[in-house]
């Protein structure tokens, strides 16, 4: 069982050093107030796990705190000690809300007994409530309050119904993968399988094999034939992400699948038939990469059926602060805390930032800042940025992101500084920007992907990056 924060609440010192010395002993750690007011000054301050209250206390008694927790920390378990004579005043603690009650005078064995009941209630009481919210909440529900989500969405549903090919752009970290999910538990193939593959995580060799399958031989370690992602999606929907970092050849042989429905596996000669919608996710610009010549334009046409993009979640604060929300109470669940609650400074920083990774990476703080944080609120200091870009902190100021090589502000951090410790926090941050995307984090730094990866292991080797 994990180490509780428990508040012995006790107006008698022995009493209250007795219980402090045992709950210690047991593993937890106790904090004290000598009455009821001082308790309640104590849980507005920090919210402990557990309160331990004598009942028999001037000014604000046992009774007068049950109530006051229930009703201002509603979940918070209270247990009170009660002498015999006291009994009736146990039971009328409970009804107001305390969860169990010890007699005096306590042993440390029955103290125990009352700590782990406690503590196994409100651990399964967390995992019902996390059950029931992920039972009742769709994996495909989405947040949203701009204007331009909304119409994204309004047009994601109509998509939805359609079955044409759909391709989704925007920067990395935006959603575009709950995009897809939402498009497909909104279709008519809704029952049958969504099936995703990364195209940008695999070699050319492995992405053949995930896409089509392979037979048993067709190369070294095949031993025996597996189906690829295709025949698993027959009938549903396939999501290929990252679709624009594929190979010209691997171009050719999608884009055959595209138009005839039919593909050989691997090492195979029998053509194998599907039914399936593929929705393509990308970072890049495709219409770009066609006119470079790096993505085939006939390949462009077939996937531009349907096109949606998603924009930056710098460009639609609206829905900052309702995800932070959102994943604020998703991550306390996860977690076994109490939901959180924004302060009007941390509203304030989270407006205000330019989130360079986008929903991905306001995930990321906001968790962080529920696991590291006071717990019941996120304030200002809880929320931890990433180095690649800045808010203008109470509207002072440039952010990183505007900052041109050429700006003088820009130019006297640069100074001074040796030219492979710049290109490293470069690099470092622009990995952190992209939530650890290797290739996409390359692109931005006009870097081969294998060039970044050498570049990380010589300076992990060195001991510079972790």
């Amino acid at each position: 069982m994990t180490a509780l924060r428990i508040l012995v609440v006790d107006d008698d010192a022995l009493s209250r050093e007795f219980l402090q010395e045992a709950v210690q002993a047991l593993g937890h750690r106790p904090t004290v107030a000598e009455n009821g007011a001082r308790a309640l000054e104590k849980i507005s301050a920090e919210l402990p796990d557990m309160v331990l209250t004598d009942l028999r206390m001037p000014e604000v008694d046992g009774t007068e705190l049950v109530r006051r927790v229930a009703s201002d920390w509603p979940g918070l378990p209270v247990v009170v000690i009660t002498a015999n004579g006291t009994i009736e005043a146990a039971v009328e603690a409970m009804k107001l809300g305390a969860v169990d009650f010890l007699l005096k005078p306590c042993t440390p064995d029955a103290l125990e007994l009352v700590i782990d009941r406690v503590q196994r209630t409100a651990r399964l009481l967390r995992e019902n409530e996390y059950l029931r919210s992920e039972i009742s909440s769709s994996s495909t529900s989405l947040i949203a309050e701009s204007p331009a989500m909304l119409d994204l969405l309004r047009s994601a549903s109509r998509l939805a119904r359609s079955k044409g090919t759909v391709l989704i752009s925007g920067e990395s970290g935006t959603g575009k993968e709950r995009i897809a999910s939402y498009i497909h538990a909104g279709s008519p193939r809704a029952e049958a399988p969504f099936i995703r593959v990364n195209c940008a995580a695999l070699s050319e060799t492995l992405l053949e094999s995930e896409l089509f399958g392979h037979e048993r031989g067709a190369f070294t370690g095949a031993h025996r034939t597996r189906a690829g992602r295709f025949e698993l999606a027959d009938g549903g929907t396939l999501l290929l992400d990252e679709l624009g970092e594929i190979s010209p050849a691997m171009q050719s042989k999608l884009l055959r699948v595209l138009q005839e429905d039919q593909f050989e596996r691997v090492g195979g000669q029998d053509t194998i038939q599907v039914d399936v919608r593929v929705i393509a996710a990308t970072t890049r610009d495709l219409a770009g990469e066609v006119a470079a010549g790096r993505f085939r334009e006939d390949l462009y046409y077939r996937l531009h059926v349907l096109p949606l993009h998603i924009a930056p979640l710098r460009e639609r604060r609206e829905d900052i602060l309702p995800l932070a929300q959102h994943f604020a109470e998703h991550h306390a669940r996860q977690n076994g805390v109490t939901p959180p609650v924004l302060t009007e400074d941390a509203r304030q920083r989270l407006v205000a930032w330019s989130w360079p990774g986008n929903v991905r990476e306001l995930e990321n703080v906001v968790q962080r800042a529920v696991i590291l944080g006071a717990e019941g609120r996120i304030a200002s200091n809880d929320l931890i940025f990433g180095p690649a870009s800045g808010a203008s902190e109470g509207g002072a100021g440039k952010s990183a992101a505007s900052l041109t090589l050429e700006d003088p502000e820009f130019a006297a951090v640069l100074a001074n500084q040796a030219v492979s410790d710049i290109e490293r926090v470069a690099i470092l941050a622009t990995l952190e920007s992209t939530s650890g995307n290797k290739t996409e984090a390359a692109r931005r730094l006009g870097l081969t992907a294998r060039t970044l990866s050498n570049k990380m292991k010589i300076w992990r080797q060195a001991g510079l990056v972790a």
